[in-house]
């Protein structure tokens, strides 16, 4: 029996949506990287990308457990002295909920030189809208 092994022609993607209304960030966040990694696949291979677009929507709806809106913060750097930067959950969700979300993702895939492609396949929205209607397979309803 020989070995099988992927490979790019092989590969077939699929559009999931993910709806953020209700959910807890982190199992949010786990979701998607699963479904960008393609570990929900057979043919999963770490050292190809495998996986497939995701579409979340409802980001300024997501829940947060523990009560880290008050308590964790972003931190950056920009290299200069002083130069320390932080940013509350709160006033970041405020400010723009896609960028939490995507922040949560980015973190849970492997930081190699796969992750940036991987999170291009990663499209996240305030509200139900979204311009992938037609890669989904679904369409609005016209009363």
């Amino acid at each position: 029996m020989k070995t099988y092994s992927t490979k790019a022609s092989d590969i077939q993607r699929q559009w999931h949506v993910l709806d953020a209304s209700g959910k807890i960030l982190g199992k949010l966040a786990t979701q998607a990287a699963i479904l960008l990694l393609g570990k929900h696949k057979p043919i999963f291979t770490p050292n190809l990308d495998t996986g497939d677009f995701v579409i979340i929507i409802n980001a300024e709806k997501v829940r947060f457990s523990g009560g880290k809106e008050e308590k964790k913060v972003y931190y950056r750097h920009s290299g200069y002295p002083g130069g320390l930067k932080s940013v509350r959950l709160e006033e970041m969700m405020q400010a723009d909920p896609t960028r939490v979300i995507e922040h949560a993702v980015k973190g849970m895939l492997p930081t190699n030189r796969l992750r940036a492609v991987r999170m291009k396949k990663l499209k996240v929205y305030v509200g139900e809208a979204h311009p992938h209607l037609a890669q989904t397979g679904t369409s609005k309803k016209e009363d």
